[in-house]
């Protein structure tokens, strides 16, 4: 009974199809005569036209595969099979007809119009039933929400051919900024404005939901749509970026909520991937704290450059299986990955890691960086941050690495608290090294806070958004810079490959953020309206946190690169010998777990520094 029902439906199909021969031919005659009866002198040719026709056209149907396409998806595919199985079938029959037959007497007219009438039957058919069942679904049990599509692009033209087969939404319209696009139809969705008209378009035609199909949207077009459908009560959904398009479909499942990563992001960033190419492919690379947020973005963009060897170091169990795994489902050929669980403060463990891979690369960006977490426990920030960077250094000119690209914060500038401090004297140790080096260039690459890592505030205020409230924040006026992770990560590729030595690259962070503004922003986002649905608490500035953040000291003298993203800090040099002696002592300090002898310490490295605030805190140590 299953084999009859699987048979079922093509051989219906081929009999529709079969059908249509003689009624081809018959319209044929019938046109041909003035819409007439056909002369009896040329009912044998018609009869011989449709029995030689019948085999004809069903071994050409059968060969280029009509049965294999679903009528209910008919598209350009299935009308080129058609027209070249009707095309070979009409051939076959003339070639019978004509020459082994010898027929005469048949009309010129109708030799055109038969295979004419016959595509056109057969193709209008197809189109026909997809049509009905298109707009059959249509007709659903929910009522559809009443969409207006921002962008009639490539995307909107994908996304709206989406909209009409399926999805809780009906297309009402588009807005277009293309001047040659106002008035034109989509699939019969009419371009009704630029998107200047957006408010009142809203308003106009009932709208419920904006669709954004602009995957490549700017910044500041996001902001500026998402803004005026706060201000209609009207909820905003977004297509994913070109980047995480990476199958190329648009779909209604495509489509999200906009989020507070679309408005804070920046235009994107233009690489010299020549320059980051040569630098990965074919090397040995190893990048620390690979689990976190920039390690594993950094093994993720690394990987597409082919490098010969990569290795991901973790001390976090969990964190580097996962990024491990990751990169194992698009590792490349002739690329060789390895996991490593370790601690950069385990001096035989990198020993041996170094000693075993022999890297070419090294990209630090193990630290510790939560900045009350570190105030809290100074002792074991100075370890990891200072005393494992460096550890990590000395074996990188030891074992004859031939770049060592260091992560550092903006939290390093005129520093307030511990994280900070150790960073900048991670900085100042790995350019003095460079001087000292004969083969290992240090490059320091310094940014602000990632969008999305672990310690933003973002994935913080998204849980008690979720939570119902209150969000959180330190203080009214504190800001901060924000840069996605990606970007950050492709301008410290960039940097690596730019850099010769000794240079601190301070990474384009744009303007700073108020992180009031940025509370209240996904407070709306949700839905919901500051204040009302949502509290806005602030706690206070917790030890050693700053109202602002600077990405350059005042005496570093900020200069343009040849990318413009990328700006050069001027290096500080200091006495080799002292510097050491200061090292010393600090890791006495730490081992002896004194607090205050730590601050002093870290203070004498990095004058700059103020830690007023810590010094009334009780740590741990």
């Amino acid at each position: 009974m299953s084999k009859f029902r699987a048979l079922r439906n093509p051989l219906l199909v081929m009999a529709h199809d079969l059908v249509w021969i003689p009624v081809a031919v018959w319209f044929a005659y019938w046109l041909r005569f003035n819409l007439g009866d056909i002369p009896v002198e040329y009912v044998r040719t018609s009869q011989l036209m449709i029995i030689v026709g019948l085999p004809a056209h069903a071994l050409a149907y059968w060969f280029f595969g009509l049965y294999r396409g679903i009528w209910r998806f008919a598209s350009l595919p299935d009308l080129l099979r058609i027209f070249k199985a009707v095309v070979v079938g009409v051939l076959i029959n003339f070639v019978v007809l004509f020459i082994l037959l010898r027929l005469e007497g048949v009309p010129r007219s109708v030799l055109v119009l038969y295979p004419s009438i016959l595509i056109i039957g057969l193709a209008g058919s197809r189109l026909l039933y997809r049509w009905i069942k298109d707009r059959s679904l249509n007709i659903t049990s929910y009522e559809k929400k009443r969409a207006l599509l921002i962008g009639a692009g490539e995307a909107g033209e994908l996304l709206v051919r989406d909209l009409l087969k399926s999805g809780p939404y009906e297309p009402a319209g588009f807005l277009d900024d293309s001047e040659r696009r106002q008035g034109q139809e989509i699939h019969g969705v009419r371009v009704i404005g630029t998107i200047s008209r957006l408010a009142e378009v809203i308003e106009d035609r009932d709208i419920e939901v904006v669709l954004l199909a602009l995957p490549s949207a700017s910044q500041q077009l996001i902001k500026q749509v998402v803004i005026q459908c706060q201000n209609c009560n009207i909820p905003c959904r977004t297509l994913p970026s070109v980047a995480d398009l990476a199958d190329g479909k648009v779909e209604v499942s495509s489509l999200r909520q906009v989020q507070i990563e679309d408005l804070l992001g920046r235009d994107p960033v233009v690489l010299d991937y020549s320059g980051i190419h040569q630098l990965l492919t074919g090397r040995s690379v190893l990048v620390t704290g690979s689990g976190g947020s920039i390690g594993s973005e950094l093994c993720r963009q690394i990987i597409r450059h082919k490098p010969a060897l990569l290795i991901l170091l973790d001390h976090g169990e969990f964190n580097l299986y996962t990024i491990e795994q990751e990169i194992r489902g698009v590792l490349p050929d002739g690329c060789e990955l390895h996991g490593v669980l370790g601690d950069i403060r385990d001096q035989s463990r990198m020993r041996w890691i170094f000693d075993h891979f022999r890297p070419d690369l090294v990209f630090n960006a193990a630290a510790y960086k939560h900045v009350p977490l570190v105030e809290e426990n100074p002792a074991e920030g100075v370890k990891t941050n200072v005393f494992g960077t460096c550890q990590l250094a000395d074996m990188a000119v030891e074992f004859g690495v031939k770049k060592f690209v260091q992560v550092s914060t903006d939290k390093a500038v005129n520093p307030t608290n511990v994280m900070g401090a150790t960073k900048r004297t991670a900085e100042i140790y790995c350019q003095n090294l460079n001087r000292r080096s004969g083969s290992t260039a240090f490059i320091t690459t310094r940014f602000g806070n990632v969008l999305g890592s672990a310690g933003s505030v973002v994935p913080l205020f998204r849980k008690q958004i979720e939570a119902g409230g209150p969000v959180t924040v330190t203080h009214p006026d504190i800001t901060r810079y924000f840069m996605t992770i990606p970007e950050a990560v492709s301008l410290i590729l960039q940097a690596g490959s730019m850099g010769e030595g000794g240079e601190i690259f301070v990474l384009d962070m744009g303007e700073p953020v108020k992180i009031v503004d940025l509370a209240e922003q996904m407070i709306r986002l949700a839905g919901l309206e500051p204040g009302r649905d949502i509290e806005i608490k602030f706690t206070g500035l917790r030890p050693g946190e700053k109202l602002y953040e600077e990405l350059f000291h005042e005496s570093e003298a900020l200069a343009p690169t040849t990318h413009p993203k990328v700006m050069l800090s001027a290096s500080r040099e200091v006495d080799w010998e002292a510097m050491n002696r200061v090292m010393a002592e600090l890791r006495e300090a730490c081992d002896k777990r004194d607090v205050h002898l730590i601050y002093n310490e870290l203070k004498q490295l990095v004058p700059e520094a103020d830690f007023t605030q810590s010094l009334g805190n009780e740590p741990a140590a």
